[in-house]
């Protein structure tokens, strides 16, 4: 999937491949934007620049395909005895290296198409290629979210080629065709024409393309991925208890029922909350215009460093503002006082208190442009991290202050409300 973000592996939940990609790295749920890598887990590599992190999930994930594996190893390879388990994790280990090479093909395709990854994150359920921007057209979306399956597919193929080079019931023999299976499994599961998964980023590919909406797309991936994360809930066990995979129901016990049910449990309710993530944030999505810096700007009012904190607060109170910037003697704003500075002196020092202690200097990247709207406005915030901005019109006249918990509130609004 890409993430926007969808995995490659089993089913990676993604969370719509272009970082449904959560518009970049924008504060989900009104949150404040993540640093690129933080929580990713273990750093493996950068490869064509991007961070791949193993998730701690991912040695749990290990350890479970080590054990199924590995009695699975003992039905046709009996004398290898323990050993087997150090087979099995050999296995765990490619197959994840497949999903990874599943991931570098979204990665890749990205990067291509000059939308910028934020990394790659194996996980419990397979990978996950964090993409932070859509896709265009849906052409390219169509492109982006086809070539995971598809490396898929040809990793199926040059080990079923390679079934011819080994002998059967021998460790060679046991690991290319359990490699041959997993991989045709995944690239299968992916294609499924429902969110997060692969197949449900083309689905929404298509409908956008046929309805010139992505949105019409979006809501029809995301309710057929939940409809298969029920069927998946349901079907799968019985699929497994009744034989269909290969299995002989009078072999299951009770135990292996049960763990067919929750490995079930939890693959429905990745897909179904991935389904609802991508439909969220494709609601979000359509409120960013919104989110306008003029509209969230707070009126402020010049002062100079040396004034004191009540009588700056007394001016503004005065012409209805609520923020304070600190002019030089040409009246040049050079520094904005801290809101959250302010709030922690005391009301009786406030008169001995002078404005400039309690300002952050203007640096780069902390001037923003009135006019600057949704996602561009959120791009702007994130890669200069600050409480406050200095909001300016074209002329370069200050237009007043922005607030990151404004701009946080109004995100969180915008999260919430149900789309027309």
């Amino acid at each position: 999937m890409n993430k926007d973000d969808e995995s490659g592996g089993h089913p990676r939940p993604r969370s719509d491949s272009t970082a449904e990609h959560n518009p970049g790295d924008q504060p989900q749920g009104g949150g404040k934007p993540r640093r690129a890598g933080e929580g990713g887990g273990l750093l493996m590599g950068r490869p064509f620049g991007v961070p791949v992190y193993v998730a701690p999930s991912w040695f749990l994930v290990a350890a479970l395909i080590t054990w199924v594996f590995g009695d699975q190893i003992e039905r046709v390879l009996p004398e290898l005895g323990n050993l087997r388990y150090l087979v099995s994790l050999f296995f765990a280990v490619a197959f994840y290296a497949s999903v990874l090479v599943h991931e570098l093909a979204h990665t890749i395709a990205a990067l291509r198409f000059k939308l910028p990854v934020r990394r790659i994150q194996l996980q419990f359920f397979g990978g996950v290629s964090e993409i932070e921007k859509e896709t265009e057209t849906p052409g390219r979306e169509f492109v982006l979210a086809f070539v995971g399956p598809l490396l898929s597919l040809v990793l199926a193929g040059v080990f079923y080629a390679a079934l011819h080079a080994v002998e059967p019931g021998t460790v060679p023999g046991v690991l290319v065709a359990g490699l041959m299976v997993s991989n045709l499994i995944v690239a299968v599961f992916n294609l499924l024409p429902g969110l997060p998964l692969d197949g449900g980023r083309m689905l929404r590919a298509v409908v956008w393309k046929i309805t010139g909406k992505p949105m019409s797309g979006t809501i029809a991936a995301a309710w057929i991925g939940r409809a298969l994360a029920v069927a998946v809930l349901i079907g799968l066990p019985l699929i497994t208890h009744t034989g269909i995979l290969g299995n002989d129901s009078g072999d299951i016990g009770g135990m292996e029922t049960v763990t067919d049910a929750l490995l079930a449990a939890i693959l429905a309710a990745i897909i179904w909350t991935g389904a609802g993530n991508s439909l969220r944030m494709a609601r979000l999505r359509e409120h960013l215009p919104e989110l306008r810096a003029r509209a969230l700007t707070r009126r402020a009012v010049p002062v100079a460093a040396d004034t004191p904190l009540s009588e700056g607060l007394r001016r503004a109170n005065e012409a209805g503002a609520r923020a304070l910037v600190v002019v030089d003697g040409q009246g040049e704003p050079t520094a904005i006082v801290r809101e959250a500075a302010i709030v922690g002196v005391p009301q009786h020092r406030r008169p001995w208190v002078a404005v400039g202690g309690l300002a952050q200097d203007l640096a780069e990247g902390m001037r923003i442009p009135a006019e600057l709207a949704g996602e561009p406005l959120l791009d702007r915030l994130r890669s200069h991290p600050a409480t406050e901005y200095l909001v300016t019109e074209e002329t370069g006249a200050v237009y007043g202050v922005l607030s990151t918990a404004d701009v946080e509130r109004a995100f969180v609004q915008a999260m919430a409300r149900k789309s027309d």
